[in-house]
Parts: structure tokens; C-alpha cells; sequence
């Protein structure tokens, strides 16, 4: 029959997830990091998809197609509720999870023979910015640092004075070649963050996550306070 339908354009698509969670049917999958319709006959034609998608990569397209099927998309999606929190990338290790502290390492007896025992600040994973869910649970009322990959290795105590209490994303924009306003737009529009830091080196490519962050704020309307650091190669606070 020909009726309407979405489609997809996977130049478009950034993974962001936002319309796989909109959809009431479960017609729409992560695939390889791009949103795919999973079969016509799941999708309703309704298109609660169409808004939520933050780079208009979704439209309707009238053709032919399979007549909705309510019973198979409500089988589809109760066989599929537990891997909802999957990554884009379907790999197992990028799972978004919190991460629970155990007693820090100032709560325990100093030993004369063993080092101290400093403990990861981490608060979850993933934390590369291509693999991130932009729905993740951890990111509900939570104080967002966005670093680039080279700061914590110039920075002695980064973990300390950076990432403590924060949840953490990093990435470079010079090796990942893209733009990540997009994805931090979606994050910032379906999360209450309370505050932005950003880390980034001194060098010029490194602008790049500077200037996605405040992008992405003018992008998502929101008043939401921002920080930014600029370490110096050998580690230093410019």
C-alpha cells in the first residue's frame, strides 16, 4: 500500500537517540551509530519522531510500505525494553552505567610501605563523546565537564580538581574531524544540567570544544553557567 512514512537521512543522523526514545512503537534502532526505521510495519506514521530530532535528519515520505502492525511493534518493542540502554555502537562495554565510589582513599589508614591509593573520580561510562548516550540517567541534575583527551594527561590532578562530583565526556575535534554542538544540544536539551565546565589545551584545534559548548547553549536556549580552562601544554593554568 502506499501511505506515509518517515525516512531517515543518515548524513544528517548524529546517533543522538532522541527519536528512538520518542517513538511510542519502537520502529526506530540505533544501527551502527545512525537511527534507522527497523521495519515499516512498526511504524505508526504518526511521527513523534519528527521533533525531537535536533538536526531535522527525519521527514515523511509517501510509498510504498507495509500497513502499521500494532501487535508486531508492541512484541518488538517488550522483546527489545531490555536492551534500551544499549549504545549506538551495540557493543556490550559501552553500556551506560553509573559508577560507585568506594571509601576514598583519605578514609583510609596511611601505610609506610604502601603507596597511597588514589582513587578514579569517574562518575560513569562511556565518556567519549561519540559513544555517550545523550539520555543517560547520570546526566539528570548533573555538573557536566567537557574535556579535551590531552588535558588529564598535562594535568597532574585532574581528577581532583576537574572531574570530582562531575560527570565527564572528552573528545578532540581535530582527531574525531566533526562538529559536537550537535550532540552536546541534544544533551543539554533533554537534561537539566546545572553548570558547564570546559577543558581544553591551549593549542588552536582545540577551540573546537570551546566553541561547541557555546554553541550548543545558544543552540538549547537555556541559561546554564559556563567555565572554561586553558591548561598549557606542560600542564599549567593559562
Amino acid at each position: 500500500m502506499i501511505r506515509k512514512i518517515i525516512t531517515i537521512d543518515q548524513e544528517k543522523c548524529v546517533g543522538c537517540g532522541l527519536c528512538a526514545k520518542a517513538c511510542q512503537e519502537g520502529a526506530i534502532g540505533l544501527v551502527n551509530g545512525k537511527a534507522q526505521l527497523l521495519r515499516d510495519d512498526y511504524c505508526d506514521g504518526l511521527g513523534n519522531c519528527l521533533p525531537v530530532c535536533p538536526t531535522s535528519a527525519i521527514r515523511f515520505e509517501q510509498r510504498e510500505a507495509a500497513a502499521y502492525n500494532k501487535t508486531a511493534a508492541q512484541e518488538h518493542k517488550a522483546a527489545s525494553k531490555a536492551h534500551e540502554n544499549t549504545l549506538a555502537c551495540g557493543c556490550p562495554g559501552s553500556q551506560a552505567r553509573a559508577l560507585k565510589k568506594s571509601a576514598s582513599a583519605s578514609d583510609k589508614t596511611p601505610s609506610s610501605v604502601e603507596a597511597p591509593n588514589v582513587l578514579s573520580q569517574l562518575q560513569q561510562w562511556p565518556v567519549q563523546m561519540k559513544l555517550v548516550p545523550v539520555n543517560a540517567p547520570y546526566f539528570d541534575n548533573a555538573s557536566l565537564l567537557i574535556a579535551a583527551d590531552c588535558s588529564a594527561f598535562a594535568y597532574g590532578n585532574f581528577h581532583e580538581d576537574f572531574m570530582k562530583n562531575n560527570v565527564t565526556i572528552i573528545g578532540c575535534p581535530k582527531l574525531d574531524e566533526e562538529d559536537y554542538s550537535e550532540k552536546l544540544t541534544a544533551i543539554l536539551n533533554g537534561n537539566n544540567i546545572k553548570n558547564l565546565t570546559v577543558v581544553r589545551m591551549e593549542v588552536p584545534c582545540c577551540s573546537g570544544l570551546e566553541n561547541a559548548a557555546k554553541t550548543a547553549l545558544l543552540n538549547s536556549g537555556k541559561i546554564i553557567p559556563l567555565k572554561v580552562v586553558t591548561l598549557s601544554v606542560e600542564g599549567k593554568i593559562l
